[in-house]
């Protein structure tokens, strides 16, 4: 399924619970930024070693998967409250990051650029 086959799917799951009258840009941005934190709890306490191997955690990886797809929901929605095209956004965000980032400045550096 495509970008554009959920945001369908997602405005014809709202619009059919008259739930458009709750998704402002705001009130989704803060459902992205809850639903992001669920995510980040799973992990919150983890090695970065536990945190690799928990996809031989059958239990884990489903409430991973099902924290992602919150995330993905309500990004996805946002975008299309603000008539933003999320791939078209990505290709232009990968683009300008090569130019923050070129390989012989970043190969195997985490410094972020401007801190260098």
């Amino acid at each position: 399924m495509n970008l554009d086959e959920i945001r369908k799917k997602l405005a014809t799951f709202a619009q059919a619970r008259n739930w458009d009258q709750f998704h402002s840009p705001k009130n989704l941005s803060m459902a992205l930024a809850t639903e992001a934190a669920e995510l980040l709890e799973i992990f919150q306490w983890l090695t970065d070693e536990q945190s690799r191997k928990v996809v031989r955690n059958k239990k884990e990886m489903a409430q991973i998967r099902q924290e992602i797809a919150d995330v993905m929901i309500y990004l996805v929605r946002l975008a299309d409250k603000l008539n933003i095209d999320i791939g078209k956004a990505v290709l232009e965000k990968i683009e300008l990051n090569e130019k923050k980032y070129p390989v012989e400045l970043s190969k195997n550096n985490a410094t972020k650029y401007n801190k260098r």
